[in-house]
């Protein structure tokens, strides 16, 4: 069929249509159409007047199914942004002009294009850094025995002291330091390859990227306006909020806590373990040989544990980081892990943010509540996502009231409520809607948010010399992340 054609079958639709009557079909001469409104839309499928017709109900059927996978609303906006979605997904329902024999879910696996090969090229570039980094590690050790022997002979032994051998040789004992500081010597140990040469003709989804860019930008100079994908400005946004710039004293610290919690939907808190760390980075050697001043005003009973080359004395008795051998400097230019605690309870009243969802059954599907709480009002949460999983194939969930955001993905099956900070002024809100299935479609909730304030409140407060005592200005990075943080 030509363009032409098709596009004169189409204007001729309108003009046929008789809202008097309460067919869903309407017939000329050579063709039929098959129509279903939805909304202000319509769904029109045009077929040969020989076609089954219940055949190409059930086709229209399916159809119309699948435009609430890619769209939050059956608006022109809407399906115009997701058309490309929506053509690949059609292209799966007919062939050729006959119906494929597919369902909703199976539409669903085929457009989102499993790649066997692109599994393969990860294991196979996965392995190759193992074997890199396992390289790595043997020529640190190596140098380190350089190093050692150098200082035998009575030579300046080249990098940096406290740390080096115990770092290399690692344990038990330390094994937050054996990662950091092979890390950090990556460029001067080991000038392994960075790119694996691995199968390079095996597929990469998405490896053009470059070539895009530069296809955008001669449609740039061109004088062409570029309009970027709306999941794309909120991917940049997120991560311009995160990736703030610091200003970073010759002394550094950055305190990470990283928190697991899981808890029942009627509720009950089954575990929550928190991990935190203080990373100590000097770029200037004449800091070398500093003591840390802690202060720890946790009350919920945190373990706490010292780098080994740490004098733990001096920490129990003083609250003071310091090296056992106080002749010697930490690393310079290394990220050291000098201090790392780690709490684990079933106590209800330690949870940071409690969520309360419930889903009640009604004659259309499911009426939900969903509310959160602060627990601890010292703390200040950012760009939060609380993410309800919902069932497929039911469409877009009908909004009630809602304190902040929210975003429907249809691929992936979920709303995502999104509040931009909670603290003390902002500490409770709810969320209800409707949409079609059970309770136990909406389980597990999951939570995930970022704060710069730690939630065991330890804190470096001064930093100084071992020599003379004198104060050392410093620069401090607090971070407070979610590993796993769900409602089963």
């Amino acid at each position: 069929m030509t363009r032409t054609r098709i596009e004169g079958l189409l204007a001729a639709f309108p003009k046929l249509m008789n809202t008097g009557k309460q067919h869903t079909f309407v017939e000329t001469e050579s063709v039929r159409y098959v129509y279903q409104p939805m909304e202000k839309l319509y769904m029109v499928l045009i077929t040969t007047k020989n076609s089954n017709i219940l055949e190409d109900l059930e086709t229209l059927r399916l159809f119309s199914r699948v435009i609430p996978e890619y769209c939050r609303a059956l608006e022109e906006n809407e399906i115009s942004e997701h058309c490309f979605d929506l053509i690949f997904a059609f292209d799966e329902i007919v062939a050729l002009g006959y119906r494929e024999n597919v369902n909703l879910a199976q539409i669903r696996t085929f457009t989102e294009m499993d790649s066997h090969e692109e599994k393969v090229f990860r294991a196979v570039r996965e392995t190759q850094e193992r074997e890199a980094k396992a390289e790595m590690r043997r020529k640190a050790k190596e140098l380190q025995q350089a190093r050692r022997d150098a200082e035998r002979q009575g030579k300046k032994a080249p990098g940096f002291g406290g740390f080096g051998s115990s770092a290399v040789s690692g344990g038990s004992t330390a094994p937050m330091i054996t990662e950091t500081i092979i890390e950090t010597e990556k460029p001067k140990v080991a000038p392994a390859p960075a790119r694996p040469s691995g199968p390079s003709k095996a597929l990469k989804l998405g490896a053009k990227g470059k070539e895009v860019d530069n296809f955008v930008d001669k449609l740039k100079s061109e004088g062409e306006t570029i309009m970027s994908s709306n999941v794309g400005k909120r991917t940049s946004e997120t991560t311009k909020v995160h990736a703030l710039p610091i200003n970073m004293e010759s002394v550094h610290m950055k305190i990470e806590e990283k928190i697991t919690l899981t808890c029942g939907r009627d509720g009950g808190l089954q575990n929550m373990e928190l991990h935190g760390m203080i990373m100590l980075r000097i770029s200037d050697d004449k800091f070398g040989r500093i003591r840390l001043h802690v202060e720890n005003e946790d009350k919920k009973g945190v373990q706490l544990q010292t780098h080994p080359n740490v004098d733990k004395k001096l920490f129990t008795s003083e609250s003071l980081i310091g090296l056992k051998n106080p002749e010697k400097s930490f690393p310079v230019n290394s990220d050291v892990g000098v201090l790392k605690w780690r709490l684990q309870t079933t106590e209800e009243s330690f949870i940071p943010v409690t969520i309360n969802c419930w889903p009640s059954e009604s004659g259309n599907g499911c009426d939900i509540n969903i509310e959160y709480e602060l627990q601890e009002d010292n703390l200040e949460l950012n760009d939060v996502v609380i993410t309800i999983p919902l069932p497929s194939g039911v469409g877009a969930p009908v909004i009630g009231e809602i304190d902040g955001e929210y975003r429907h993905d249809s691929r992936r099956n979920t709303l995502e409520w999104c509040l931009p900070v909670i603290d003390a002024k902002n500490k409770s809100g709810s969320l209800e809607f409707s949409i079609a299935g059970q309770p136990n479609d909406f389980f597990p909730v999951q939570v995930s948010f970022i704060s710069k304030k730690n939630y065991c409140n330890i804190q470096v407060t001064k930093v100084t010399q071992v020599d003379g005592n004198s104060p050392v200005r410093f620069s401090t990075e607090t971070t407070f992340l979610v590993d796993k943080y769900e409602i089963l």
